[in-house]
């Protein structure tokens, strides 16, 4: 039991709030290459990518995991891309920031589903079941490369639609 519900259901919990931040994460991603804020998916990307951290803390452990290194990191880099989102408008460099730590956090949930798809699918465990073998490290590769092209399409791609503080002042 964790916090009064059973483990199973507690990790399903978790499981569909991280597949919701995932998607909505790729959603806020299209939006970003498209110019587009997208404000209610940004907005369920962000809670539900951080609620996802959060709940991974509520599993039963003695010592820290690497997860919960993810987790720490994740909220971290979430801090930063709300921050730059909700108190700095996007303006200047906050917009950049904005995206580099948006798109780290929607890493963070990717690197981790992969993790989890070579623990629990019997085809991936039997061709990386430590996780240090070929398979496993050329499809983290993989996606920290896309994570990284993307990431860098959309911060060329994404000037907010939102006049910021200067542009206020001069109308």
């Amino acid at each position: 039991m964790i916090f009064g519900i059973s483990t199973s259901a507690y990790t399903l919990i978790h499981v569909v709030i991280s597949l919701i931040g995932i998607v909505s994460g790729f959603v806020a991603l299209l939006g970003m290459f498209n110019a587009k804020q997208l404000d209610r998916w940004t907005a369920v990307f962000l809670v539900s990518t951080a609620l996802t951290s959060l709940t991974g803390f509520g599993f039963p452990f003695d010592h820290l995991l690497p997860a919960h290194k993810v987790g720490i990191l994740s909220l971290l880099v979430l801090t930063v891309a709300i921050l730059a989102r909700y108190v700095f408008h996007l303006s200047g460099r906050w917009r950049w920031i904005y995206v580099i730590t948006a798109q780290l956090a929607l890493y963070f949930n990717v690197f981790v589903l992969v993790v989890q798809a070579f623990e629990k699918v019997p085809a991936l465990k039997a061709l990386a079941p430590t996780q240090s073998e070929a398979p496993f490290l050329i499809a983290q590769l993989f996606v920290l490369a896309a994570f990284i092209g993307l990431t860098v399409a959309a911060v060329r791609r994404f000037h907010h639609d939102q006049p910021g503080p200067a542009l206020e002042k001069a109308s």
